[in-house]
């Protein structure tokens, strides 16, 4: 049965007609499609296409949706200025993309400020935000099996290189880590590690098995891989070596974490999903979920229910639920923060103990992540409750502050303090750094 995804087949703008279920759509629909496509990236591959979307439910399929770009994730101004200039030299056309893009705030949360140094050189392709953690981008995983359409990582697929996290073959980054002994964790991330061949991927992991790093303790792999092409674990000509690989980091004394992204129950109910699974945890690895809660994909506390007790039931750990950063097409699948609450409280009632290991609904900030904590009244005011789980500065974490209710904010910057405070407690203090991160003259 698996012989037949053996061959991974991949779809994206240039052969997307290709793709014989879309001929049921509207020539105008497929059309817009396309304009999309201009901006951001697409691709995906043919066990999504024929194993995980309900094709006769068409652009309503949460799943669709996920990796087919949509004609309203364009305002109605984007969409004028591509079809204006539709006829014109291509440079002009690759302009108006490219100025389209940069106004869709392309590197949220201030990704750049992460990029640490070593003297006076910036390291590429690491981030180093908090204390204990640092994420590792290769170059060799700047791709993905297939790309979600709310991937607030879009900008390292679109070919601008100044918008691109990726590590230079000098492994510097190494060096950083070795230097650096309040880190813990290393989160490999991309694009996604598991594109890599086993080779390449060992090349990034065993290095920091060696005891020159006994300072780090856990070792993580973000990916999508488990829901967009499980066969990875179970037929790829090394999927062996893959698992093999996984195995030594935990007996090497290390917890390898897998942080699979799924966001909706359909990725789990393959039985190739199901196998991956058996595959992975067999290893020692642990696999922990993380998604944000996402308009026309899962935002529906019944939804939630489903995948958090399908996880349960298969040994996948509930990890983070998010709020959808606010870049690329946010305006198209964001959720209120009062709406992803009441999601989250109503799912977190109703799961066994084992589901409740949830955090959310939280979002990544600059300052680090804040999540909502409750929705209450004091001295009669509504308000939010909110707390770092997160941050530069770890003296802030778990420090509960409070935001006026509003209904239609998405994102923290749209929240206003409560009880006539000018500004948040966190805007008002410099963040102190307590470990070396980004040192300037004077800083």
């Amino acid at each position: 049965m698996l012989r037949k995804y053996q061959n991974i087949e991949f779809y994206h703008q240039g052969n997307i007609d290709q793709i014989g279920q879309l001929a049921a759509f509207p020539s105008s629909f497929r059309r817009e499609m396309k304009r999309v496509i201009r901006v951001f990236p697409f691709k995906t591959n043919s066990y999504v296409v024929n194993e995980l979307i309900d094709w006769e439910r068409g652009v309503d399929d949460p799943m669709f949706r996920l990796n087919f770009p949509h004609p309203d994730m364009l305002s109605h101004r984007h969409h004028r200025e591509l079809s204006a200039v539709k006829h014109s030299d291509p440079e002009i056309q690759t302009e108006t993309v490219n100025r389209i893009r940069m106004s869709l705030n392309p590197n949220p949360s201030g990704q750049k400020d992460n990029i640490p140094r070593l003297g006076e050189t910036a390291v590429r392709g690491l981030q180093h935000k908090y204390a204990e953690t640092v994420l590792v981008f290769p170059s060799e995983g700047q791709t993905c099996h297939a790309y979600c359409t709310f991937c607030f990582r879009w900008p390292q697929f679109i070919g601008i290189n100044d918008l691109r996290f990726a590590t230079d073959e000098s492994r510097r980054y190494q060096q950083y880590i070795l230097q650096h002994k309040e880190i813990r964790d290393i989160l490999f991330t991309g694009g996604d590690p598991m594109v890599m061949s086993a080779d390449l991927l060992r090349l990034y992991i065993e290095p920091f098995l060696a005891p020159e790093f006994d300072h780090i303790r856990a070792l993580r792999i973000g990916s999508k891989s488990l829901s967009y092409w499980p066969f990875r674990y179970l037929s790829d000509p090394d999927s062996g070596y893959i698992l093999a690989l996984f195995e030594k980091v935990v007996k090497a004394g290390k917890h390898l974490a897998f942080q699979a992204h799924i966001n909706h129950p359909a990725e789990l109910k393959t039985k190739y999903a199901e196998r991956a699974i058996r595959a992975i945890r067999g290893t020692g690895a642990v696999i922990r979920s993380q998604s944000p809660v996402l308009k026309h994909i899962n935002a529906d506390a019944a939804v939630w229910h489903e995948l958090l007790t399908l996880q349960y039931s298969l040994g996948i750990v509930p990890y983070y639920m998010f709020v959808a950063r606010n870049t690329g097409a946010h305006r198209y699948f964001a959720v209120p923060l009062a709406q992803a609450y009441k999601i989250y409280s109503e799912v977190i009632r109703q799961v066994s103990g084992l589901c409740k290991t949830l955090r959310g609904p939280s979002m990544s900030t600059r300052e680090g992540k804040v999540k909502i904590d409750g929705v209450t009244r004091v001295s009669g005011q509504k308000v939010f409750i909110l707390s770092f789980l997160e941050s530069r500065n770890p003296e802030w974490v778990n420090r509960p502050f409070f935001a006026r209710y509003c209904e239609s904010a998405t994102w923290l910057e749209e929240l206003q303090p409560a009880f006539d405070a000018d500004s948040f407690f966190f805007e008002r203090q410099p963040v102190q750094i307590k470990y070396p991160l980004n040192r300037k003259k004077g800083i």
